[in-house]
């Protein structure tokens, strides 16, 4: 299937979902907050299918990662997650960088569905603006 970086602070949702994901047959790499996976996708040349990201996270965010990651792997999927509405608004203007914002809290059946969107639509073309600036 596919290798999914997957970058949450919270342990239990951390969990969940790389259960989810693990049982969906995708190779998951963890990360705790944006700075630890910029260093995992430096380490791996960028070689993953997808990003999925939590927005609110100390040391680096969501958002910042995200930017981070379309500029330097700009055929990356990334694919950000929220339970905060100013957060969700925040990604508004990122729909040529972020394939979507699923909303916390979800459930399985959520989650496997976005991933699996995000992932099919990967394997089409598709527009990616710079990120820089």
């Amino acid at each position: 299937m596919a290798r999914v970086l997957l970058t949450e602070d919270d342990e239990a949702v951390r969990g969940f979902v790389h259960r989810a994901l693990e049982l969906e047959g995708h190779d998951v790499t963890l990360a705790e907050d944006g700075a630890q996976a910029v260093d995992i996708l430096k380490r791996e040349g960028g070689r993953f299918d997808l990003l999925l990201s939590d927005i609110r996270m100390p040391v680096m965010d969501g958002i910042a990662l995200a930017l981070n990651a379309a500029r330097d792997w700009p055929s990356l999927t990334i694919l950000l997650m929220t339970g905060y509405a100013d957060q969700r608004e925040r990604a508004h203007g990122l729909e040529d960088l972020v394939h979507d914002v699923v909303t916390k809290p979800f459930t399985l059946a959520d989650i496997r569905a976005a991933v699996a969107g995000a992932l099919g639509e990967a394997s089409q073309p598709r527009k990616r603006a710079s990120a820089g600036g």
